[in-house]
C-alpha cells in the first residue's frame, strides 16, 4: 500500500512588540517575519513499498462455483491490497490436499470440516481459519419418478455411495430418524460415480453428492432429484467448507494469516453480493480449465446465500457448530472421547 508523505514548512508570524520605560505600548509598530513556502515544484518523498508475499491456497477439488469468492479476491484485487500475491491451484491429489499445508508446500486450502476433525485425531496440524459454505451440501438424492422423499422410503433400496465412513455415519443417523436402521438398506460403493449410478438405476439413491452441483447436473440431464437434507433428519450443521492453515502459520505469521483472511472474506462477500459477477471472474481466471459454466452459474445461486448468513460475519464460526458436530461424530464414533473441538479452529480471524 502506497503511503504519501506530504510535508509542509510553515513558519507563523512574529509578533515583536515594542516596549519602553517597563511600560507596553499598544501604539508600537509590528515586525512581520515572511512565512517561506516550499517550492512548487517539491519533489515528493520516495518511499519503498515492501515486495508482496507469495502465498498459494490449494482448492479442496476442480474449479466450480464454491470457489468463486477466492477467484473474486483475485480479480478485484483485494489480495494485492494486503501486499499479498496468491495462486491458486487444484489439486493434484485431494487426498493430498491437507499434508500440502502442514508441510508449508500450500499456505492456505480449502477442506470440509468433518474431514478436518478426523484428521486433526490423526495428528496433522492444520487448524480452520474461516468458514467458507456455512451449512451442510452433503445430501442424499433419489429419482423424483421414484416417489422416494423421506429416509424412512429407502427401506430394502440399494444407496450409493463414495465408501467414506462419514458418509455412512450421516446415512445412519438420517435413518433411525425416520425408524430405520443401517441393516434396512443396502450400500453399494460406486466410487465418484455417485450420479451417474442413480441416473443409470443401478442404484435408489446416493450419498455423498452436494445439492447445489449433481442436482442441477442430473436436471440438465432430464433427471429432475429430490433431497433429502441431513439436518433434517438428526445430523447437526455443520460447515460444508472451511480454510484451513498450518498450526505453524497461525503461530509464526499471524498478520500474514489475518490479511489473507481478510481479502478471502471479502471475496466471498462480494461473491455473495453479486455471484454472477463472480462466475465471471472464474471463467476469466481459467481460461484452460474445463468448466460447466452451466452448472456454475445455477449452482452459484444456490451458494450466495450460504456465504454470507444475515447477522454474521463472512467467514465467521460459532463455537456451538463445532461443539454439536464433534458431539455428534464422538457418538458415531468417528472420534476419540478426548477430541477437544475448540482446538480444531480459530475464530479471531473472521470477526
Amino acid at each position: 500500500m502506497k503511503k504519501l508523505v506530504l510535508l509542509v514548512a510553515m513558519l507563523t508570524s512574529i509578533v515583536i512588540v515594542a516596549c519602553g520605560n517597563g511600560e507596553s505600548d499598544a501604539n508600537a509598530p509590528v515586525a512581520n517575519e515572511p512565512t517561506t513556502l516550499p517550492p512548487t515544484n517539491a519533489t515528493p518523498i520516495p518511499t519503498e513499498l515492501p515486495e508482496p508475499i507469495d502465498l498459494v491456497v490449494t482448492l479442496d477439488w476442480f474449479q466450480n462455483a464454491n470457489h468463486a469468492g477466492v477467484y473474486e479476491a483475485v480479480d478485484k484485487g483485494y489480495f494485492r491490497d494486503e501486499g499479498l500475491n496468491v495462486t491458486v491451484e487444484p489439486p493434484a491429489d485431494p487426498a493430498a490436499i491437507l499434508g500440502l499445508v502442514a508441510s508449508g508446500e500450500s499456505d492456505f486450502a480449502f477442506y470440509y470440516q468433518p474431514d478436518l476433525l478426523q484428521a486433526r485425531e490423526e495428528g496433522i496440524p492444520v487448524v480452520a481459519v474461516a468458514g467458507i459454505v456455512q451449512s451442510p451440501l452433503n445430501s442424499i438424492m433419489t429419482l423424483k419418478s421414484s416417489g422416494i422423499e423421506r429416509p424412512s422410503h429407502l427401506k430394502g433400496k440399494k444407496i450409493g455411495t463414495p465408501g467414506l465412513p462419514w458418509n455412512e455415519a450421516m446415512l445412519t443417523t438420517m435413518l433411525e430418524a425416520d425408524g430405520l436402521t443401517r441393516d434396512d438398506v443396502e450400500m453399494v460403493d460406486v466410487g465418484w460415480a455417485v450420479s451417474q449410478a442413480l441416473m443409470a438405476g443401478t442404484v435408489d439413491a446416493i450419498i455423498g453428492v452436494y445439492w447445489t452441483y449433481e442436482s442441477i447436473i442430473m436436471e440438465n440431464e432430464g433427471y429432475e432429484a429430490n433431497v433429502l437434507f441431513p439436518t433434517e433428519w438428526g445430523v447437526p450443521s455443520y460447515y460444508e467448507l472451511v480454510l484451513v492453515t498450518s498450526e505453524e502459520n497461525v503461530k509464526n505469521n499471524p498478520e500474514v494469516v489475518e490479511r489473507f483472511v481478510k481479502a478471502f472474506n471479502m471475496g466471498y462477500g462480494q461473491a455473495a453480493d453479486d455471484p454472477q459477477s463472480a462466475i465471471d471472474a472464474l471463467l476469466r481466471l481459467n481460461p484452460d480449465a474445463e468448466i460447466d459454466e452451466a452448472v456454475d452459474r445455477a449452482g452459484v445461486e444456490l451458494l450466495a446465500p450460504l456465504w454470507k448468513l444475515e447477522g454474521t460475519p463472512v467467514g465467521s464460526f460459532t463455537d456451538d457448530r463445532w461443539s454439536s458436530l464433534v458431539d455428534w461424530m464422538k457418538a458415531q464414533s468417528l472420534l476419540d472421547d478426548t477430541f477437544v473441538a475448540a482446538d480444531a479452529y480459530d475464530a479471531s480471524f473472521s470477526k
